[in-house]
């Protein structure tokens, strides 16, 4: 049997109604009620007319496809396409809508501006996923999980940030920042799976100092070596890396000493009223004291409040993104435009 790879180009053809067909090395009978034809090859071939109902009528026997390690594959003939391990092959039609997103580059990149506290002066900009149909939102998060399980991962990677660079050119500055998230569980090999968005760089002649690849999802990296090596990769081209979410998740402070990223992202939450909230007062002064030994620059995002702006600033944090200040919006928005802050 032979497998289609969706991170060697091979795009995901779908048939609401069409033939499935499942194939089991080991020649065992087909855990699976119902009639279905079996090949010479010891393949099974059974009709449908809904890809949910198939897939409901394979998640009750998913445990079963995957421990005896059945593939699977469909097509609107009885010629089958490529096959794929079952569970995979669920994820494909769970996820078809996202899969489909993804295939066909469906989405752009909105702009949410980014401020220097010193002066409230436009740093940059945070890249973030939208989709082109209608005013449907993408959660990036849910997006990189569902192409993570599909295969997909790869030409998502290259398809989001292809979108964010691009996102610059007749609207962002030479010398403002993008601020470009990305999940490092996507990027295997960093010196081969980077390429692909060093090359966008160069073709739109972007200065590699004013992007900076933000960590994301951070609670479920598990190997920090390998993080490390990703943003060693980022840093050697001359961009800058910035981790996401300090204070939440596996993004501790402690991790601050071990990436040494060039910003870090306080998590919302100790940034919500932190004008009269202790707690996320002494949180803020402690990440600010570990930043300042490591020579990181702080980001506050979140901000919602004039009066969490000003505590921001007046304990030293260098930079701020929120509602206050800007919401993401397709064109690049000064900071303010929708605010009475003075």
């Amino acid at each position: 049997m032979q497998y289609a790879c969706a991170n060697c180009g091979i795009e995901m053809e779908y048939h609401e109604a069409g033939f499935l067909f499942l194939h089991n090395e080991k020649g065992l009978d087909l855990p699976l009620t119902g009639s279905g034809d079996r090949t010479e090859e010891g393949l099974y071939v059974l009709p449908y007319d809904n890809l949910d109902d198939l897939y409901e009528k394979l998640s009750e026997i998913e445990t079963t496809l995957v421990n005896e390690g059945w593939t699977c594959s469909f097509n609107c003939t009885e010629k089958p396409g490529p096959f794929r391990p079952s569970k995979e092959f669920m994820d494909l039609i769970k996820y078809r809508e996202m899969v489909k997103l993804i295939q066909g580059g469906q989405f752009k990149s909105h702009l949410q501006p980014i401020i220097d506290l010193g002066d409230f002066s436009l740093f940059g900009y945070e890249s973030l996923l939208r989709s082109n149909s209608g005013n449907k939102r993408i959660n990036p998060g849910e997006l990189f999980e569902a192409a993570s399980r599909t295969g997909f991962h790869s030409m998502l990677d290259q398809k989001a940030r292809k979108s964010a660079i691009e996102s610059r050119q007749g609207q962002v500055d030479p010398g403002t920042k993008s601020f470009i998230n990305f999940l490092p569980s996507t990027i295997y090999n960093p010196e081969f799976c980077l390429r692909h968005t060093f090359k966008i760089v160069k073709e739109c002649n972007v200065n590699p100092e004013d992007l900076v690849f933000e960590v994301v999802e951070t609670e479920k990296i598990a190997d920090v070596d390998h993080l490390r090596s990703v943003l060693d990769v980022y840093k050697r081209e001359g961009m800058k890396v910035a981790l996401d979410d300090v204070g939440s998740g596996f993004a501790t402070v402690e991790m601050l000493s071990l990436l040494q990223p060039d910003y870090v992202k306080i998590d919302r939450s100790f940034i919500n009223h932190c004008d009269r909230d202790d707690d996320n007062q002494a949180f803020l002064r402690k990440v600010m004291k570990i930043a300042g030994e490591l020579d990181i620059l702080v980001l506050a995002e979140g901000v919602e409040r004039k009066e969490e702006l000003l505590f921001c600033k007046d304990i030293g944090i260098h930079y701020a993104q929120g509602y206050f200040i800007g919401k993401p919006q397709e064109e690049a928005m000064e900071p303010f435009a929708e605010t009475q802050f003075v």
